[in-house]
């Protein structure tokens, strides 16, 4: 292809906002934004600027009656798509049309009935629909998800050739973790939260404690110490959540002297990781987990169930563990005791550093680059 400026459209509500898909979307544009090859235009309601490569175009949201909020998005953004026209559209979000689709998440009908475990409301009625004709569009030629586990809950919805859907991981900032001094850290949250220097902490980092499993690691950390007369684990856990009815779960389990609540940390989350022996989360549900890429960024053992999109990454006795039945706590608490060997747990998480290491946003937004002049090749030569 000869070096000119491709027009491609980005398509989601909220740009550089606080949410996972948010995320993945600013950072991965971001970073293709710089090449001159590609012309970015970002089409969302609401956005942050991060940068002068961006052009940004507002696009108007019904919420009111709440059924029309997502058909809104996804009219007013093909209206004013068509009439600025594009090379390709990639879209983050349901709409009508676009040549690619990453899938954040799971089909809408599953995660109402499945997770959430409701009945259809109208608004879902309506989302599902917008979902399933740019799923079922001619134009549609590149589906992503975010893991396998999402990849697959896809394919119980929708009959799609294995070959169309791909999986394309989120990436991290590893800059975060690695320009800072991680024994300065570990020195800092120790002190201000009353943890010993020779005390081996478990992290557990999540705005929802419930879907996360923390019932499950707290009940771990107990049996180790009950049955497998284990040294304690101090549990450092970051976050929003019920506090009231997890510390009366502590106490009831014996632990509360161990578990530690530090709330929502919005900066310098990393010095928690560094400060840090291991980490899990064990959801019930999670189409990937970018927590688990941070804590292996930060040279973390992770422990995570099966549940876990980012599970993809994890190499089982490897850089982490892979808990396949949460209730299982007996397994759960091996495993906190196994990373209580200060040499396997050195191991396993300079392992996890190497993984994090192939999963930067750069090389993310290199694959995806790769993907753009691939399907505007075949476009030209349709």
């Amino acid at each position: 292809m000869t070096l000119k400026s491709y027009r491609i459209a980005i398509v989601i509500p909220k740009y550089g906002l606080v949410g996972g898909a948010e995320q993945f979307v600013a950072e991965m544009t971001e970073r293709i934004a710089h090449n001159p090859q590609f012309d970015i235009h970002v089409f969302a309601n609401r956005w942050v600027t991060l940068s002068d490569n961006v052009t940004f175009h507002k696009i108007p949201v019904i919420t009111f009656p709440r059924f029309l909020t997502t058909i809104s998005f996804a009219y007013f953004t093909g209206r004013k798509i068509r009439a600025m026209g594009f090379d390709l559209i990639h879209t983050h979000d349901r709409i009508f049309e676009a040549d690619i689709f990453t899938m954040h998440g799971i089909p809408h009908r599953i995660w109402v009935h499945d997770i959430r475990r409701k009945s259809m409301s109208l608004f879902d009625h309506t989302t599902a629909w917008v979902e399933k004709k740019l799923i079922e569009s001619t134009r549609c030629a590149e589906l992503y998800a975010v893991s396998d586990v999402a990849r697959d809950v896809f394919f119980r919805e929708y009959t799609l050739p294995p070959a169309r859907v791909r999986v394309m991981h989120p990436g991290v900032d590893l800059d975060r973790f690695t320009t800072i001094d991680p024994i300065a850290c570990r020195r800092e949250i120790r002190t201000r939260f009353g943890i010993g220097p020779s005390d081996t902490v478990l992290l557990f980092v999540s705005m929802n404690y419930e879907i996360k499993g923390l019932d499950h690691i707290m009940a771990g950390i107990a049996h180790a110490r009950q049955h497998l007369q284990s040294a304690p684990v101090k549990l450092l856990i970051v976050g929003k959540g019920n506090v009231g009815k997890y510390s009366k779960i502590a106490r009831t389990l014996g632990i509360s002297d161990d578990v530690i609540f530090v709330g929502v940390q919005e900066e310098h989350l990393e010095r928690f990781y560094h400060a840090s022996d291991m980490f899990a989360i064990l959801s019930a549900f999670d189409t990937f987990g970018i927590t688990v890429l941070e804590a292996m960024s930060a040279s973390l053992p992770v422990i995570v169930s099966s549940n876990v999109g980012a599970k993809d990454l994890v190499q089982h006795g490897i850089n982490g563990f892979i808990i396949d039945d949460t209730k299982n706590i007996a397994d759960i608490a091996d495993k906190f005791v196994r990373l209580l060997d200060r040499n396997r747990r050195t191991a396993m998480g300079h392992a996890a550093y190497l993984t994090a290491r192939d999963h930067t946003w750069e090389r993310i937004a290199a694959g995806m680059e790769e993907v753009y002049r691939e399907l505007l090749v075949r476009k030209s030569s349709a």
